[in-house]
């Protein structure tokens, strides 16, 4: 009987889970989306490995993820500005990210560190683990989900089954063209929905000066530390519905942007809400690195989101095959090899015959 094909999590890291597109549909009951915080990086990660783009991938954070193949090749991808290594047969070699590999059984991969941001995604062809609730994220905070439906973070030793190389797996891997430019624009955020509980210069400050992110930062949320924001009244409110990029601001003024893990309801007024298509930059901030944020309309913000998946629906199309020898035959075949030909004798030479 052939081994069955697993992958083993040799070092999570700071922290790797199983993470999909989220838990949708149950924000009225208490259980929050959880889920990637980065859909464009689980996309293209997805998409290198030949997955579905919202198929369940592992999120690690800061470097540390270690993994080795064990009963069979298994096919990564790896999307983020990751130090990526590989330990095969030729000993340790260091590879570019944004691009899918395969190992051999008892080759490991490393995400050494990141260079930038503190996110990667690492696609597994074959994953396959358990839905709950109609997703596999992981919300360690109620047990949901995850590598065995129980809500755990990955740890050392865990062994993930994968399910048989499908045809489109099993093929060349693949890289992206470009690996997309740093953004260095403010947060975006629309004002509101309580921005009428704070003093008349509040939202102005928030976009008038740097923020800093402070060391409590994690799946749930982000504390910053900057100009103070003060409130009109009352630091409370009575508690009602939060979603991910939601700026919260209790009595000491110094805002919380809550993100994927985040509660679904909460008590302090939100002075605005960060929009969909910068909350996977926010989310990568490390703690000591500073932001800006920039107001914009809700029709603005709408304008950004369309334009943003059409920004990541040109990376995904723009990934190519890379063979196993490493000459990207596409990039050869698709170039004029014969542009600009000399004559290496000059232009007396005349043939003797």
């Amino acid at each position: 009987m052939n081994a069955r094909t697993e992958l083993e999590i040799v070092s999570p890291g700071a922290f790797a889970s199983i993470q999909d597109d989220g838990r949708r549909g149950f924000r009225r009951i208490g259980v929050p989306w959880a889920g990637v915080l980065d859909r464009r990086l689980m996309r293209i990660a997805n998409a290198l490995a030949g997955r579905p783009e919202y198929a369940p991938v592992i999120e690690c954070f800061d470097g540390g993820l270690h993994v080795v193949a064990h009963g069979g090749a298994v096919k990564l991808a790896v999307a983020g500005d990751a130090v990526v290594e590989i330990d095969d047969t030729g000993g340790r070699r260091q590879l570019a990210p944004w691009r899918s590999l395969t190992l051999a059984a008892g080759e490991a991969l490393r995400i050494r560190k990141m260079d930038s941001g503190r996110i990667a995604m690492v696609a597994v062809a074959g994953l396959d683990v358990p839905a709950v609730m109609g997703s596999t994220s992981t919300y360690v905070r109620a047990g949901l989900g995850g590598a065995s439906g129980s809500g755990r973070a990955l740890t050392t030793g865990t062994r993930l089954a994968l399910a048989p190389a499908t045809d489109e797996s099993r093929g060349l891997d693949r890289v992206l063209a470009q690996a997309p430019a740093a953004d260095t624009r403010p947060i975006r955020v629309v004002p509101g929905p309580q921005a009428d509980h704070f003093g008349t210069d509040a939202l102005a400050t928030l976009v008038s000066g740097n923020y800093r992110v402070s060391a409590e930062a994690d799946r749930m949320g982000i504390r910053l530390e900057g100009a103070r924001l003060e409130h009109a009244g009352a630091a409370e409110i009575v508690s009602d519905a939060t979603v991910p990029g939601s700026i919260q601001v209790p009595g000491a003024g110094q805002p919380i942007v809550l993100l994927a893990d985040a509660q679904t309801a909460g008590g302090y007024p939100k002075i605005a809400t960060v929009i969909t298509a910068d909350l996977g930059r926010l989310a990568a901030l490390r703690p000591g690195q500073t932001l800006r944020f920039a107001a914009v309309t809700a029709t603005e913000g709408a304008r950004i989101a369309r334009a943003t998946e059409a920004e990541t629906r040109a990376l995904i199309a723009s990934i190519r095959p890379l063979p196993a020898d490493g000459v990207d035959l596409v990039a050869l075949y698709s170039s004029n090899l014969v542009n600009g030909v000399v004559h290496a004798l000059g232009p007396e030479y005349r043939p003797l015959y």
